[in-house]
């Protein structure tokens, strides 16, 4: 797995130091739309508003990540180990979360909508307000806590 350090590395052939990769981070947003990203080693990334519609992220490192307000619709996630990850805000609209790890992943008012979560582990993540609608929740693996703290809403609603 290459960090985002390396990939400048091979790309231009010059080194940067991860402080001045994360300095620059802080004010600028990322397009990463349709990015290749499998396996990748994007652990405590800084992706915050960063774009990653139709991203593949199979299999990726995000463990702390921060993806607050990312936007990964239609985004490949599925066996991504996304623990601890900062997901508030984000888009994640028809996204493949498949199997995924997002065990106390900060989902505040995620997007959620349409998603495949199949096989997903989800325990101690915080869904405050998540919007679950339509989100495919087979066998996913939830918490007592959590499962109480979801609002149910009627399908004729």
């Amino acid at each position: 797995m290459k960090t985002i350090q390396t990939l400048i590395k091979d790309l231009t052939g010059i080194n940067v130091e991860q402080n001045k990769i994360s300095k620059y981070l802080e004010n600028e947003a990322l397009d990463l739309q349709g990015a290749v990203l499998k396996e990748a080693d994007l652990y405590r990334a800084d992706l915050r508003r960063a774009d990653l519609e139709d991203a593949k992220l199979q299999w990726a490192k995000l463990i702390n990540a921060n993806l607050r307000f990312a936007y990964l619709k239609d985004t490949s996630l599925s066996f991504a180990d996304l623990r601890r990850s900062n997901l508030e805000y984000a888009c994640l609209r028809d996204a493949n979360l498949s199997y995924a790890k997002l065990q106390g992943a900060k989902l505040w008012d995620a997007d959620l909508s349409c998603a495949d979560l199949q096989g997903a582990d989800l325990r101690w993540a915080d869904l405050q307000g998540a919007d679950l609608w339509g989100a495919d929740l087979k066998n996913i693996k939830i918490t007592n806590k959590q499962l109480e703290q979801l609002i149910i809403i009627e399908e004729n609603e």
